[in-house]
Order: C-alpha cells, then sequence, then structure tokens
C-alpha cells in the first residue's frame, strides 16, 4: 500500500494536478432541455440577406455564409423582439480560420447607430491544432467614438465544433441574459440595474466576416485567404418571444423548468460546471479593465 501511495505521488509530483479541460468529457444533465421546447423555423420563415448575397446560399433547411478576399456575408431576422429564446444549430470551418469571426447575435445598431444594444455569440477562429474560441458579449448603449464597453466571457468547447451540428442560444429576459451551448446554460448575465442591461428592441443576425485586427490571439494571427472560403453553416433556426409589436401583455418565454424563470439547481451546476472548466476569460476578473465602467462586477 505505501509502495502504491508513493508511485501516485511521484506521478502527480511529475505530471502535475489533472488538467481541467481533460476533468470529464461532457458537463452534467442541465435537466431541462429549452431547445426542445421552441418550434424551428426555416431560413426563409424569419431572416433575410443582410449584406453579401452572394456569399450565401439555402439548401432545404439549411444556411451556409462564407467569407473569401471580394466579401463575408450577413443575415437579419425579419421583425425585432424585446425578449425571447433565440437560437441555432451552427458548424464551423476546420482548419485554419484565424481572423474569421462566424457570429449569432441581438444588435439594434441599425435603429441606433452609436448609441446600441448587442448580445452576442461569436466563434473566434483559430490556427491548426488550436481550438476555436466562443465569445459571448453584452454591449449596452454603446458609443461609436470607439469607447464602447465589452462585457467579454471566453470559452472552450468540450467538443469539436467543426465535427457536427451543435445548438447554441440566447435567452434574453426582462430579467436576465443566458447563454447555452446544446441546452446546457454557460453564462447568466443577470438584470442589476437598467443602465446595465439592454432594455430595446433588437434583431436577431448572423455573420461571417473578416476581424483580422483582434479575433485571434489579439491579432497576432490574421486570417489567410490561401485557405478561402471560410464556411459557416446554420440551421434549426429557433427565434421565439416578444416581438417589438406584442402585446404588452406578451408574457416572456423562459429556459428553465420553474415558472418564474432563471435557472433551476441542476442548471446551474452545470452552467459551474463548465465555466470551471473551459472559461478562458471572464471581464470581471481581468484586472486590466477599468471596473468603474462595468458596476454590475462589483454589485
Amino acid at each position: 500500500m505505501g509502495l502504491i501511495i508513493i508511485f501516485f505521488s511521484l506521478v502527480f509530483i511529475l505530471t502535475g494536478p489533472p488538467s481541467l479541460t481533460n476533468a470529464g468529457s461532457w458537463p452534467p444533465s442541465p435537466g431541462f432541455y429549452p431547445s426542445s421546447k421552441f418550434k424551428s423555423m426555416t431560413f426563409n420563415q424569419g431572416f433575410r440577406n443582410l449584406w453579401g448575397p452572394s456569399h450565401q446560399a439555402v439548401n432545404h433547411d439549411a444556411l451556409a455564409i462564407w467569407l473569401d478576399r471580394t466579401s463575408g456575408s450577413g443575415f437579419k431576422s425579419v421583425k425585432p423582439f424585446r425578449s425571447g429564446y433565440f437560437g441555432a444549430s451552427i458548424k464551423l470551418q476546420p482548419g485554419y480560420t484565424a481572423g474569421v469571426i462566424t457570429a449569432f447575435y441581438l444588435s439594434n445598431n441599425e435603429a441606433h447607430p452609436g448609441f446600441h444594444d448587442e448580445v452576442d455569440i461569436e466563434f473566434l477562429g483559430t490556427t491548426f491544432g488550436k481550438p476555436y474560441t466562443l465569445q459571448t458579449n453584452v454591449y449596452i448603449r454603446g458609443s461609436g467614438d470607439g469607447k464602447i464597453i465589452g462585457r467579454e466571457m471566453k470559452f472552450h468547447l468540450w467538443f469539436d465544433p467543426t465535427k457536427n451540428f451543435h445548438h447554441y442560444a440566447i435567452l434574453w429576459s426582462p430579467h436576465d441574459i443566458i447563454f447555452f451551448v446544446d441546452d446546457v446554460p454557460i453564462r447568466r448575465y443577470p438584470r442589476k440595474s437598467d443602465a446595465t442591461f439592454p432594455l430595446r428592441p433588437m434583431w436577431l443576425y448572423g455573420s461571417i466576416w473578416d476581424a483580422s485586427s483582434w479575433a485571434t490571439d489579439n491579432g497576432r494571427y490574421k486570417a489567410d485567404y490561401k485557405y478561402q472560403p471560410f464556411v459557416g453553416r446554420f440551421t434549426n433556426f429557433k427565434a421565439t418571444g416578444c416581438s417589438a409589436y406584442s402585446s404588452p401583455r406578451c408574457h416572456p418565454v423562459t429556459a428553465s423548468p420553474g415558472r418564474s424563470g432563471g435557472l433551476s439547481r441542476r442548471q446551474r451546476m452545470a452552467m459551474r460546471w463548465v465555466q470551471s472548466h473551459y472559461m478562458v476569460y471572464n471581464y470581471c476578473k481581468d484586472h486590466k479593465r477599468d471596473h468603474s465602467l462595468t458596476p454590475e462586477c462589483w454589485k
């Protein structure tokens, strides 16, 4: 017995503690699957091309958008929402994708240019052998003068997002914003004050574009068009909730089994697991940031 203890002690000394990213293959079950509660739509039922029409193709229920040296592409929902569940199954480009952003997000930038709200799911492209980074972000009444305040939380994923479609979603209610990956909540952004929460109607968007100046390792690696085209594939669209045209009595949807909304105990456990094992950046814990501009971090 003593020899066994000595052996494992030596292994620990030589190799260190187990890697967090390998401490379990999948998150605990959240016990509730909101994507199954909301009806899917085709691209043509709920969206229209916004830019780059020649870099966009609809095949049955799936949409492909791509970036090459001539253009990227984007799409937009036909109506704005003031709350709801917004999801899509997405498959990303494998290989070298540094500098490329594939995004699925809510925004009202066209209605409020220079002073808009935005809630982002962004996939930051990568180099060979390195994982994609999923960035979640929230902007509130952002400035167009370069002083926009991001509230980024970044994650690696517990699967390869280039192998199969996976479902990514945003739940935006009057009380909080919750980000989901395959129905597992990865981040909850609560409404702590009106000043730090988006309250105006937003449209749902998707896009692929060149963000070489910052997307990969803070701009160290740029888009390389010898690997073009860079393709993002979307299907299983969901956009359910209170539109800007709904009655004021429209009841916001929830993404938990309880009527009060929020997250259940099992959902919170799954979220903590993901954040413990796969979160790679949290703006509230970035000591280089001026947190007087992000009061929700300390309230």
